[in-house]
Formats: C-alpha cells, structure tokens, sequence
C-alpha cells in the first residue's frame, strides 16, 4: 500500500483526476451497454406472444449478440488501439442505438438476428476500448481499474430492469426498445467524446513486488505466438464455461429438490429460494470484480486466481450436496457468482502486465474470445446431462474445470510468466548496457 502511495504522490492532481474522470466515463458507458446482454431476457415472452416465433428461435438473436460482441473485439481492439477510444466508442453508442431501434421494429426473425448483431459489434467496441482504456490509465491499480469497469457491465442493468419491465408492461416492448435505444446510445456518443488514451507523463512506473510487469509492449501477433497466452486462454475457458454450465443447471437443481419457490429470508428480504439465488446473481457478480481485481493488486494475479478459482469450484461442489436446503442453496450460489466473475478483472490486468500497455486493448481483445468460446461449450452441459439421466456429472465437471485452473494459476501460469520476465529483464539489460557502451 506504501508503494502505491508513493506512486500516487509522483502524479500531479490534474493527471490524477484525469485518471479517474477516464475511468469513470468507461465505466458509464459500460452500464449503457449493459441492456443489450443482461436485459434481454425481458423480452424474449413479449415477442413471442407477439409473433409465436417460440422461444428457441427467439434465443438465437442472444447467441448471434455473444458471438458479435466476444469475436469481433480483438480486430476491434485494433482500431480502438490504433485511432483512439473518442471515436470508436462513440461511434459504437450509434451502433447501441441502431441494433434496438431496428428490434423494435423487427417483423422478422432474420431483422432481430441483424439487430442483436449489430448491437453485439457496438457493445463489443465499448466493452473492449473501455477495460483496454482503464488497464493503460492504471498501470499501479490495474486488477481494481478493470474490475470496476467490468462491474459496470456486470451489475449496469439492476439500475434499469424495473423502468424497462414497467415501460414492457405499459407501453409494449417495442417502446422500450426503442426509447431505451436511443437513450442508451446518446450517453455512449455523448460520454466517448470524453475518453482518451494516456500519453507519456500521464501514469505512473510501477515498482511493485506483487505485480511484475513487462519492459516492452507486445503487438498482437507477438502475444499470440507466446505458450503463456494460451494458458491463460485455457484458464479462461475452463473457468467461464464451468461457472456458466453451474449457473444453467440452477433451476433444475431447485426444481429436483423441490425448494425453487420455498420462501428464504436472508438480509430482511423474503424471495422463492430459486428467485432469490438469481437476483444476487448481478449484485454479487458485480462486486467481485473490483473486489478481486484490487486483491490481484496487492498480492499478486496468481494467487488470487488460485484462491477465486478454488473458491469457486469448492462451492459449485457444495452446492450440489446441500442444494435441498433452501438456505443453503441461496447462500452456496451467492458464493459460486462471486467467484466466478472475477475472470473479467483478472485475466485483462495480467494479459497487459505480460504484454504492456500500447496494445492492451487489442491483446484483451483475443484472450476476451475465450467467453465466446467458453459460452460454445455450454450446450454440452445439456447433452452430459440427458446422456448420464443427471445434473449431477455437470456439477462435477464444473468444479473440477475450476480446480484444475485454481492449480494451473500456481504451478503452470506463475512460473512461466516469472521465467518470460526474467528472460525479458535480462535482454532489455544486455541492450542498455550494449547502448552505454
């Protein structure tokens, strides 16, 4: 905490409050895109009573939206690397706009599908140009910087869930689409003309022991041909997609036991156990990513990763054997959300403690595909659970991914990214000395 200071005291006031003026702008625009994901599901019954389209057809919308808004953001990343977050974010707040303006109107599933994949290019851009602007303002408090811009996505819709169901109820959904639409993409226009990019003066050097990070800035096609990325990549998929095949198994798991609409009060709220469970689902999903990004700051990525990934897989585990108890049941999933989301601060602060800051949006970008290709895996959950006739075998897959990624962070990612530094550390001094010369 002392190192930090002192690395604060080195900034003047003006830059210090810049830092944390663009940090709070990135994380305002996160909490305008948060909608697009997380308040989808407030629509779907709508539009289907409305077209009887069926709700699978409907969902695909939310599938061609992940794949858009995980993919597409490392070329994304590029741009916003290259031309700056001012113009492409808020470039993408149209594209916010757009995507809910056309569902709206959309008379046709093939319309929505083009709606969610625009909305999913526009919130991609946000997502990637706002983590990748923090991680290069705040090269001394990363983890936490990352973790709060991501908490903005995470927990961004609580703020909006009732005007949104209440405007469904009133007005129609095609009125909330579309007034919601609008405003959310105007904010996105309006505060990306705020951000922009640290230049030199602007953050501090950090000499931390708990976080070492590189000397040099890797381009995208350095990071990607490095082992360590792709260990990360590993972690981040077994991570994501042992977190999401749990939380699909939720309601299964209350119905089985028969607790989904038993009556649990907990913190002077009294909710159905099944309900109950997913509406911390956001409160607590947001508040671990500040929260063990700030850890990851103080004592190391690895070692929070070992104690958030066991943490996680250990409740997973819990939860299946004491699921028949409706208390229990609230409280174990409250654990398993809040050490499952942390993977959106820790794994951007380390990709850019190993690669550096110039490119960091654009590397983020490639190691953030894993969410895509974790939520892929996430079907098969469903064909484990109809071969083995249960949930169980899922529960147990989930936390062992867990398990073995808590270990892999000590025993596999540590000492390789230890090894990389020192082996960089010792070229970059050869060279100065070569220069002195």
């Amino acid at each position: 905490m002392a190192a930090s200071s002192a690395q604060s005291s080195a900034l003047g006031r003006t830059s210090e409050a810049m830092r944390w003026g663009q940090l709070i702008f990135g994380i305002i625009c996160m909490v305008m895109i948060a909608n697009l994901q997380y308040g989808w599901t407030l629509f779907v019954n709508p539009i289907d009573q409305k077209y009887h389209w069926g709700r699978a057809a409907i969902q695909v919308a939310f599938t061609v939206f992940v794949l858009a808004e995980t993919w597409l953001v490392p070329f994304e990343g590029y741009l916003v690397d290259k031309f700056g977050p001012k113009i492409m974010i808020s470039g993408s707040g149209v594209l916010v706009a757009i995507a809910w303006v056309i569902n709206s109107v959309a008379d046709s599933l093939f319309l929505l599908y083009v709606g969610a994949a625009i909305g999913g290019i526009g919130a991609g851009v946000v997502y990637g140009g706002s983590v990748g602007n923090a991680l290069k303002w705040f090269p001394d408090r990363r983890g936490l910087a990352a973790g709060l811009t991501a908490a903005g996505f995470g927990a961004g819709s609580a703020l909006t869930v009732v005007p949104i169901a209440n405007m469904i109820q009133s007005s129609g959904y095609q009125a909330a689409f579309f007034w919601f639409g609008i405003g959310q993409g105007l904010v996105v226009v309006i505060v990306g003309l705020l951000l922009r990019a640290p230049q030199a003066g602007d953050v501090p050097v950090v000499t931390s022991h708990a976080v070492t990070q590189t000397r040099r800035d890797y381009g995208p096609a350095e990071a990607i041909r490095t082992p360590v990325f792709w260990v990360m990549y590993l972690m981040f998929v077994m991570v994501g997609a042992g977190g999401l095949m749990a939380v699909a198994q939720l309601a299964p798991l209350a119905t089985d036991y028969k607790i989904a609409n038993v009556p649990v009060s907990l913190l002077g709220l009294t909710l159905p156990a099944l309900t109950f469970a997913l509406t911390i689902d956001r409160v607590l999903n947001g508040i671990c990513r500040p929260f063990f990004g700030w850890v990851s700051d103080n004592i190391g990525r690895e070692n929070t990763m070992f104690i958030a990934f066991l943490l996680e897989g250990v409740g997973i585990y819990a939860l299946l054997y004491f699921a028949n108890n409706p208390v229990l049941f609230v409280m174990l999933s409250g654990l398993v959300f809040f050490a499952w989301g942390e993977i959106y601060s820790l794994f951007p602060a380390t990709c850019t403690d190993i690669y550096g800051r110039k490119f960091a949006t654009t590397n983020y970008g490639m190691l953030y595909t894993a969410k895509g290709t974790a939520s892929l895996l996430v079907p098969l959950s469903s064909v484990l659970t109809s071969t083995t006739g249960s949930w169980h075998a899922v529960f147990y897959v989930a936390a062992v991914l867990n398990v073995l990624a808590a270990i892999m962070a000590l025993l596999v990612l540590k000492p390789m990214r230890v090894h990389a530094t020192a082996k960089e550390s010792s070229a970059w001094l050869d060279a100065n000395v070569v220069d002195a010369r």
